[in-house]
C-alpha cells in the first residue's frame, strides 16, 4: 500500500472520513464527511501526515510555517517539525479578523501556510494576506485534504495529500433522503 493509501486508511480508522448521510453546515446533504481533527488526534497519524506534506513543500525552502487556528494548528506544527523550522500561527481577534498575535514574523522571510482541509480556501487566504501585509513572502500552501474542486480563492494551487470532490445535494433532491437513510449533522458549528 502506498503512503497516500495508508493516509486514506488512517482517515477511515480514525473517523476522520465518514460515509453515510450528512447534513453539512451549508445545509446541503452529502454521503461523505471529513473531520481531520479526528486524524490529527492520533499523534502517530498526525506525524505521518505532517511528514508527507513536508515532503511536498520542502522544495519551497520556507523560513517558517504558519497556519490558521484552530484547524491548521496540529498539522502546521507537524509540517514545521518535519522541516525543522519554526511554526507561528494566526488567530482571529475579537472582531473576527485573522491576526498574528503571539509572535513576530522574521524580517525578509518566506513562509508556507498549512491547513487541514480547504473547501474555498478562505481562512488560508486570510493567513496569506497577514503574511503579505507583514512583508513575508507567501511561497505556497499545503493541505491534508483539498475539497475545493479547483474552485478555491488562493493565488496558487495548494499542495495536497488528497484531492476530493464529494457530491453534495440540495435536501429536496438528495438520493439518500429518497432512500430514507437517517441523516446526521456532524461538525464544529
Amino acid at each position: 500500500m502506498d503512503k497516500i493509501e495508508q493516509l486514506k486508511e488512517m482517515m477511515k480508522v480514525s473517523g476522520a472520513h465518514l460515509e453515510g448521510h450528512f447534513r453539512l453546515s451549508s445545509g446541503l446533504h452529502s454521503g461523505n464527511y471529513m473531520q481531520c481533527a479526528r486524524l490529527l488526534a492520533i499523534p502517530e497519524y498526525a506525524a505521518f501526515a505532517g511528514e508527507l506534506l513536508a515532503d511536498k513543500l520542502r522544495g519551497l525552502k520556507p523560513d517558517f510555517v504558519t497556519a490558521p487556528a484552530i484547524g491548521g494548528l496540529i498539522i502546521g506544527h507537524e509540517v514545521a517539525r518535519a522541516l525543522n523550522i519554526p511554526f507561528l500561527f494566526c488567530e482571529r481577534d475579537d472582531k473576527r479578523e485573522m491576526k498574528i498575535r503571539r509572535f513576530e514574523f522574521p524580517l525578509n522571510s518566506s513562509a508556507i501556510v498549512v491547513e487541514d482541509v480547504i473547501t474555498t480556501g478562505g481562512s488560508t487566504m486570510e493567513v496569506g494576506k497577514v503574511l503579505q501585509d507583514n512583508g513575508v513572502v507567501w511561497s505556497g500552501t499545503g493541505v491534508i485534504v483539498n475539497r475545493s474542486g479547483g474552485k478555491h480563492v488562493l493565488p496558487h494551487q495548494p499542495a495536497s495529500l488528497w484531492d476530493v470532490n464529494f457530491e453534495v445535494w440540495q435536501p429536496e433532491s438528495c438520493p439518500l433522503c429518497a432512500k430514507e437513510m437517517p441523516i446526521v449533522k456532524p461538525g464544529s458549528k
